[in-house]
């Protein structure tokens, strides 16, 4: 198992990074109570070896940018903040909407050079393929802003495999982040093809739930291993492919040192066939 994956043929990442999606406040929305807390936890993943850190303009909005500023700028070499543009919102989670129009991606990404106290991004993500815009359009959009230097890399989030081979056709890209776990398999056919291209996998929400039987069949592995199971789902993560690069979110210290604790589990070839067996889903669904 490697611990580190070179993102873009030059950027060497811990393959365990850390979302600041969970730094905000309530329901994703606004500041968190206690923002000196979200900044402590920023600053402890960076002295864990966290080197990879995912945001997005809409965690608040604009408040997990504004954190990770205050906390890491200015930023230690070699530490990496990727985030995401193409989504709006007026209020909590559930109250979003796609907009990946050339005028809102060209508003969201100067917010985010801005926010970062960055000339520069080294990855930036669309969040999502807006249905009412033409992805050819969004996709001529950022490899035009990346020419003119605004961003280093680009990927993508929650594609299909017909939609990463599109956006190839506009520019390079070194990652795609879709929801993915130990459970939760649906989007195996784009991990293979990511691992196929040397694209880094960034799965989110990496355990997975709602799924009684399956959890179960999960903590009983993680017990008799003597780890948590949200260490053996991200220990799986790890073992299933050196292009896959968990971001677990939390806004703990305890839970942000559990978390990083998973990168030392070993799993034999026995336990990944043990856990594979939990769920055997494959396909794409657009539901998340």
């Amino acid at each position: 198992m490697k611990s580190t994956f070179l993102l873009g043929g030059d950027l060497a990442i811990n393959r365990l990074g850390y979302g600041a999606m969970r730094i905000v406040g309530a329901q994703l929305w606004g500041m968190p109570e206690n923002p000196q807390h979200s900044i402590h936890v920023l600053r402890r993943a960076v002295e864990l070896g966290v080197n990879f850190i995912d945001t997005a303009d809409q965690y608040g909005p604009f408040a997990s940018e504004q954190l990770i500023a205050e906390a890491l700028h200015p930023y230690r070499e070699h530490l990496i903040v990727a985030t995401k543009g193409g989504l709006v919102r007026w209020g909590p989670w559930a109250d979003i909407n796609n907009d990946a129009s050339p005028q809102h991606l060209a508003d969201a990404l100067d917010g985010s050079l801005r926010r970062l106290k960055l000339e520069r991004i080294d990855l930036y993500q669309l969040h999502r393929i807006d249905p009412r815009v033409r992805a050819e359009i969004s996709c001529t959009f950022l490899a035009e802003a990346q020419r003119q230097g605004k961003i280093r890399h680009l990927g993508l989030s929650e594609v299909s495999v017909e939609e990463i081979k599109l956006a190839q056709q506009f520019f390079t890209v070194v990652s795609v982040q879709n929801r993915y776990s130990v459970l939760e398999r649906q989007w195996e056919p784009v991990v293979e093809y990511c691992a196929e291209q040397g694209i880094a996998f960034i799965p989110w929400f990496p355990i997975g739930g709602g799924m009684v039987e399956m959890e179960k069949g999960l903590r009983q592995i993680a017990d008799r291993k003597g780890v948590t199971m949200h260490q053996l789902a991200l220990s799986w993560l790890l073992h299933h492919g050196d292009h896959i690069v968990p971001i677990p979110g939390t806004s703990s210290i305890a839970h942000l040192e559990e978390n990083m604790r998973a990168g030392a589990i070993g799993l034999s070839e026995e336990d990944m066939k043990e856990l594979d067996g939990l769920v055997a889903e494959k396909g794409a669904d657009r539901t998340t």
